[in-house]
């Protein structure tokens, strides 16, 4: 039985589910394939009325799920409050992104004479994969589960959604499910847009069942490689989108040390700290520069942590997880610089400040551990930061603090820590992914296992469309956005004969646009 645990008391409050069967995983996934035709027809403003219905159903039950969600993960009312709304814009977002059309790639290339030959008339566009399925992240039990990033791009990109559900909050994602249901039926969008299984045995059926089209995945390095593993074994492969774990570093330069002191220490305490270390975006791995400016940093981070108060891990497994890697830190050489304050029940774990020396940049002070820990280690030299970035395994993010008149000098950092991130922040911290046009959240293996794509922002949804390309098909069975004069809300940007075109562009520029 999937069984609802008290993450503050470890206690079982309620029985949500038994596991899922492979005969029911079987059915859902049947439902979910006989259902992705339906929702392909219902277009682009079909699915965007879907998807702010969805919004509005999860907004509709508000307190419900954000009770529920704080009692399975501990992660507070307010955090949890405020990711639902990111959920809920997360979706709206989407909605947005097809209206505007352009990630269809549209293009169109007319019949003519080239210097190679005649030319056929093409047309491409990109349609849906097909039945998705999407297993959601313990540490955000909104905004990277059920209702989250994967199933709202998946969505939105016409391909039903099949979820696994994480057995650390399995009442919040029925709850969750419930409204995406109810958002889906009052938008006309087919049964079967959206299912939930329960348990592993489950999750690896889904995997393999020949329905399913690809899989979005956000979780543990093991788990993610298992079932990739499984996706690439299939008679017919499929493409795994897994987000996995990685260590985050962040670089503080002299000058910065130096001039913003209190306010690097303070925020990365804040950071590396936020939802007790539960973040994908941490920043584990810290690197000082040597000297007066440095120690004076390093003290008053001390001080931060030291002051900072444990709290409730999202699990007793993680909680165990992390006091083991705690241990491995230290049997590394790793000592103890700062320790937060105790909390109350068995999950928790005080927030940690550890120190390494450079040359003991091996093993496990190169892993993540998941949790409220910081590993310092100072430089002296640029070189030598270069030295030890070099030794970097690839992340999500990499961070750099420096000042105006150092930019020359950290340019040679930044492109070494580009080549092993999807994120390159500058005088900020990476904790807080923003959904966004431009945002990629990805990363080299082993943070994700493609780092062609992101899981979050408006290019999350390419990972489940294919391209299309139509040649001399007759103008009644092309996709509306392929017509030569489209109905006004299938206009979207197409790059005609080389040219692009937007849909607001006077009707004279989009015919010298197809006259080229």
């Amino acid at each position: 039985m999937i069984r609802s645990v008290d993450a503050r008391t470890g206690t079982v409050v309620d029985d949500v589910a038994p596991p899922s069967t492979p005969e029911q995983v079987d059915e859902v996934a049947g439902a979910a394939a006989a259902a992705a035709p339906a929702l392909e027809r219902l277009g682009r403003p079909g699915r965007a009325t879907m998807l702010e219905a969805m919004a509005d159903a999860l907004e509709e039950r508000r307190d419900q799920i954000v009770a529920t969600a704080d009692r399975e993960s501990a992660l507070g009312t307010t955090r949890l409050g405020g990711e639902l709304t990111r959920t809920c814009f997360q979706l709206r977002f989407f909605a947005d992104v097809l209206r505007d059309g352009a990630y269809l790639e549209v293009a169109i290339d007319h019949a003519g004479p080239t210097p190679m030959g005649p030319r056929p008339d093409l047309r491409r566009t990109s349609r849906p994969l097909g039945p998705v399925a999407v297993f959601g992240a313990s540490n955000f039990p909104l905004a990277f589960s059920v209702p989250g990033g994967d199933t709202a791009s998946a969505l939105a990109a016409g391909c039903p959604v099949v979820s696994k559900v994480h057995d650390a909050h399995p009442a919040t994602a029925l709850a969750c499910a419930h409204a995406l249901v109810a958002g889906a039926a009052a938008a006309g969008a087919p049964a079967g847009t959206v299912a939930l299984v329960f348990g592993e045995v489950a999750g690896r059926a889904l995997v393999t069942h020949e329905a399913i089209r690809a899989v979005g995945f956000t979780g543990s390095t093991s788990g993610g490689r298992a079932l990739a593993d499984l996706a690439a074994r299939r008679p017919s492969p499929i493409p795994f989108y897994g987000e996995l774990g990685a260590l985050n570093v962040l670089v503080v330069s002299p000058g910065a040390a130096r001039a913003r002191t209190f306010e690097i220490a303070d925020g990365l305490a804040g950071s590396f700290t936020l939802g007790v270390g539960q973040f994908c975006t941490k920043p584990g791995l810290v690197f000082l520069p040597t000297g007066p400016d440095g120690d004076a940093l390093a003290l008053r981070l001390e001080a931060t942590v030291n002051a900072t108060a444990g709290a409730a891990m999202l699990t007793s497994g993680i909680a165990a997880a992390f006091a083991a890697g705690v241990e491995r830190l230290e049997a590394a050489g790793a000592r103890v610089l700062a320790r937060g304050g105790a909390a109350d029940g068995p999950t928790s774990q005080p927030p940690l400040l550890l120190a390494a020396e450079a040359t003991s940049l091996v093993g496990p002070v190169l892993e993540e551990c998941f949790g409220p820990v910081a590993v310092v280690v100072r430089y002296g030299a640029l070189d030598e930061l270069r030295t030890l970035v070099a030794r970097l395994s690839p992340a999500l993010t990499a961070t750099v603090h420096g000042e105006a008149d150092e930019v020359d000098l950290l340019a040679p950092v930044l492109d070494d820590l580009a080549q092993r991130v999807g994120r390159l922040t500058w005088n900020g911290f990476p904790t807080g992914v923003a959904v966004t046009w431009a945002m990629h959240h990805g990363g080299p293996w082993p943070a994700t296992t493609n780092p062609l794509h992101t899981s979050v922002g408006a290019a999350a949804i390419r990972r489940f469309l294919r391209p299309v390309a139509y040649q001399d098909v007759p103008q009644s069975l092309l996709p509306p956005e392929l017509l030569d004069s489209p109905p006004p809300e299938h206009l979207v940007p197409r790059r005609i004969d080389g040219v692009l075109v937007l849909p607001d562009a006077p009707a004279g520029a989009r015919e010298e646009a197809g006259d080229v």
